[in-house]
Formats: structure tokens, sequence, C-alpha cells
């Protein structure tokens, strides 16, 4: 019709007037192993949050913007999700510690391992809190006394030569090394929430006490109190 279109072909007014649909934001389709980090960075999240009891698969999978059913195909379920979160964490924390243990004098180690422990718990506050939370399917995925247990058998071998340098049993390191990474560890948990005094401090107060207690070690300590057994 020539109400439509001009002589010349160019379009009239009253075709140029007409409203164009709009374009809908298309939503970017994420690829498996995207979609795979994207749940583990929420499960993270709501894990350190409410626990693992606390966290549902629904809310997840809602804060994801996904059906239920893509959780369960990465995962199986909250468990399979946890225990990924929580091994990770677990791998990222040992490897800070070991990575930090570099070279130096024992007392200069010592420090290297409490600023990794620290430094761990100030960047990745929220896996240190899923860590130290109790789950009940810890079993499959490891607690953090195992961690600790690890950890610790990096520290056995530096007292092993200072206890063998100083006359003292090295057969008696791993006992130390728990009780000295222990004392990190647990510390450490405390100053998540209260965060004073600085880091560095606190670093410097932990390993006062770890060495100077191991700098005047007794090689047979005593029991001064009645029970002996």
């Amino acid at each position: 019709m020539m109400g439509d279109v001009a002589i010349d072909g160019s379009s009239t007014n009253s075709e140029k007037s007409r409203p164009t649909p709009s374009r809908r934001a298309r939503r970017v389709r994420m690829t498996g192993k995207e979609r795979r980090e994207q749940l583990l960075d929420i499960g993270r999240t709501l894990f350190a949050e409410k626990g693992f009891e606390g966290t549902s698969v629904e809310e997840i999978a809602a804060k994801a913007g996904v059906s239920k059913p893509v959780v369960y195909e990465h995962f199986g379920g909250k468990e399979g999700l946890y225990a990924v979160v929580v091994d990770r964490e677990m791998r990222r924390l040992l490897d800070m510690v070991t990575g930090a243990l570099t070279a130096g004098h024992p007392r200069e180690l010592l420090e290297q391992a409490a600023f990794a422990l620290l430094d761990y718990i100030e960047t990745y506050t929220d896996g240190f809190r899923i860590l130290v939370r109790d789950s009940p399917v810890a079993q499959s995925t490891g607690t953090f006394a195992s961690l600790i247990s690890d950890i610790a058998t990096q520290v056995e071998d530096i007292l092993g030569l200072e206890f063998k340098a100083r006359g003292f049993d090295p057969k008696l390191a791993p006992l130390y090394a728990q009780a000295l990474v222990g004392m990190v560890a647990l510390t450490g948990q405390w100053w998540l929430d209260v965060r004073k005094p600085k880091k560095a401090e606190v670093a410097a107060h932990l390993v006062n006490l770890c060495w100077h207690g191991l700098e005047n070690l007794e090689a047979k300590p005593r029991l001064i109190g009645h029970r002996k057994s």
C-alpha cells in the first residue's frame, strides 16, 4: 500500500513509529565447571554462616538460581558438596603452613608457622569457620583435629632436629609438635572472633611462649604434685 511505503522504497513515518519488540536480557549459560564452582562458593558461604545442619539444598539452589536437581547432579546432595568444600579448605590450610616452613632459625620457623595459620584465618575466614565446626559427615572428610595432626607432622622434623641438638629424646618430638600446633590453632580460633591484638602481635606472643618454653625445656620433666600416674 502507498501509505506504507514511499515511492523511493523507504519506510514511512507510520512504519518507523511502530514499537519494536523489547530485547530480553539473555542469561549467560554457565559451563558445567563454572556451575560447579558457583555452587561450591555458595555452599562455602552458607556452611560457614549456618553450619551443615542449618543449610539446605533448597537454599543452595535458590541462591544459585537453579533447581535442586542441578545440585544433586553435581554433588549427589548436600553431603557431597560439604565434603568437597571441607577437603579444599583442609588442603589450602595445609599447603599454606607447609609452604611457609622454608628455612632459617628454628624460632623463625615457628614464626612462619604461626603467621601461616593466622593468615589463613584472616584471608579465608569462612573456610576456617567450616573446619572448626562439628559435622555429621566429618568421618568422610576428615576433621580439624586430623588436619592439625597433619600440620604437626610437618613440625615434627623441625623439633626432632632441635631436640637432638640439645640432647633430648627426639622420639618425643611428635608429642611436642602436637602440643605446639594445637596451642596455635586454638589461639587462632579465639582470635577469629576477637581480632585483638593485631596478627603480628598474636604471632609474637605465641612464639614467645613456644620458644622460651622449648629453650628452658627439662630433659626429664618431673611432676611436683601428689599424683604420679
